[in-house]
């Protein structure tokens, strides 16, 4: 058995982890022509970003840096959102990119950098009101569902499935985060504008309803209403046992059928959708009893918080033979776990951008090491890169959204250099940031436009320029 202290020397957090990536002006050639649609094809124009982008680029030496700023941090309003008034209220659709349907996480994850925005420019703050009202809908329609339409009419591709399709929904797979999403969104919007307005009649029926749907997936009386199957033939798409997954121990935590990836899982205890959970029923609860005055429901919202993160604590903190006591990933209850990590968010990685930990958490610092080091199936290195994958997509393949957490998780500033380095070498020349991309080979790379890992790289120079403006005035 490899000793901790070895295993962290072994590691790539040990081992010239700050080795400089192939840069990408030896590939690419250096053209900082804007790739942002002209501006009469832009789908919303907010002044308060248009502002900050000028502002913020100002402050970043590199100019490459500061080219693809300019291009990903508007990329959500520029190219993905649909702002609509119906029956008084304001409703914004928000598409992934690529594909033409609304997810609930992605969502919340593209639009979530502007809300520190919100109070400078009341037609931003009024779309981000409409995603609220959107995803509340949405919810309503159906808890179960990840990803929706604005169209009822429209035909899914996914119609088939062996799930309770309905008119609206593109893609029913039953993710623990998807609902944390909409919670998070919720509370972030009231700590920053304080409008109460959001929470309204629906808004506290959908609110419940997330409630009642996390409880049915605690399954301590039965297996609850959901189960999922897909006949394609991968794997990853389907469920075990007659769609509802592999046996558990009923232990108090949530089942989540999928990972934020759209993957299944493998044991359904997913431990870093159930911290993501325990974060968002306390906010939740927070407005119930702070905005509603209603006590009696906020203690709801808080008892199945406390019921799950002492479940977590109990039954997911695990000792792993080379990195020591750890989260694991995913847990039956029975005593069996799977020790990985996934690049989408929530992964153990982003424990304290979702704000279970602190980074400086003894447990939270273990888990972090894994996943950055080859004891992690799914942590890769290669010419240009390093960092975590996931089985979406396959081996020698890592997702920037890792290495945009990477860098939101840790002080250490050579550690946010190194991933800024990365980043820089692996957009292909196109200025966006992909889903994934090859080690090797950053030409090849999924996905040429995701809106997700755009925006969030725009907050992760957003929280740099608040939080080390010294990094943004390096060349690298």
């Amino acid at each position: 058995m490899i000793s901790r202290r070895n295993f962290i020397k072994k590691s790539s957090l040990g081992l010239g982890f700050f080795a400089l990536p192939a840069s990408s002006k030896f590939i690419y050639s250096e053209d900082y022509v804007s790739k942002r649609p002209a501006i009469s094809q832009r789908k919303f124009i907010s002044e308060a970003v248009e502002r900050t982008i000028k502002d913020i680029k100002k402050s970043i030496a590199d100019r490459e840096l500061a080219w693809m700023f300019e291009n990903c941090f508007p990329n959500t309003l520029d190219t993905t959102v649909k702002f609509y008034y119906k029956n008084n209220k304001s409703y914004t659709y928000v598409i992934t990119g690529d594909i033409d349907a609304m997810w609930l996480r992605d969502s919340s994850a593209q639009v979530y950098p502007y809300l520190n925005l919100a109070n400078e420019d009341e037609k931003l703050k009024n779309l981000l009101k409409g995603v609220i009202n959107k995803q509340v809908a949405c919810v309503l329609l159906d808890p179960y569902a990840n990803a929706f339409f604005d169209d009822a009419s429209k035909i899914s591709e996914w119609k088939d499935d062996s799930t309770q399709m309905k008119p609206g929904i593109h893609e029913r797979k039953w993710e623990v985060d998807s609902l944390c999403y909409v919670m998070r969104l919720s509370y972030n919007y009231w700590k920053t504008t304080h409008d109460t307005s959001v929470f309204d009649a629906d808004w506290k029926k959908a609110m419940f309803l997330i409630l009642q749907t996390f409880t049915e997936q605690q399954r301590k009386h039965s297996k609850g209403p959901y189960h999922f199957q897909r006949s394609n033939g991968n794997p990853l798409d389907t469920q075990f046992a007659g769609g509802f997954g592999n046996p558990t121990k009923k232990i108090g935590l949530i089942h989540s059928m999928f990972r934020p990836s759209d993957d299944a899982t493998f044991y359904p205890f997913l431990i870093s959708s159930n911290m993501f959970a325990v974060v968002s029923l306390r906010q939740t609860a927070e407005i119930f009893s702070t905005v509603l005055k209603d006590e009696t429901s906020s203690d709801q919202f808080k008892g199945l918080a406390k019921e799950v993160d002492e479940a977590i604590q109990k039954y997911a903190v695990l000792n792993h033979p080379e990195a020591g006591k750890i989260y694991a990933l995913e847990i039956d209850g029975f005593g069996n776990a799977l020790f990985m990590d996934d690049a989408n968010v929530p992964n153990l990685l982003s424990i304290p951008y979702l704000g279970y930990a602190s980074k400086d958490d003894a447990v939270y610092q273990n888990t972090r090491k894994f996943s950055l080091s080859k004891a992690n199936p799914w942590f890769s290195e290669g010419k240009f890169a390093k960092g975590i994958g996931g089985p979406h997509i396959g081996e020698h393949k890592i997702w920037p959204l890792g290495l945009i957490m990477q860098a939101l998780t840790t002080d250490d500033d050579e550690e946010i250099i190194s991933c800024l380095k990365m980043l820089k070498a692996t957009h292909a020349g196109t200025g966006f940031i992909h889903e994934s991309f090859d080690v090797d080979n950053p030409k090849d790379f999924t996905r040429s436009w995701f809106a997700w890992a755009n925006t969030l790289f725009g907050e992760l120079i957003l929280h740099l320029h608040k939080t080390k403006p010294e990094i943004l005035k390096r060349k690298f």
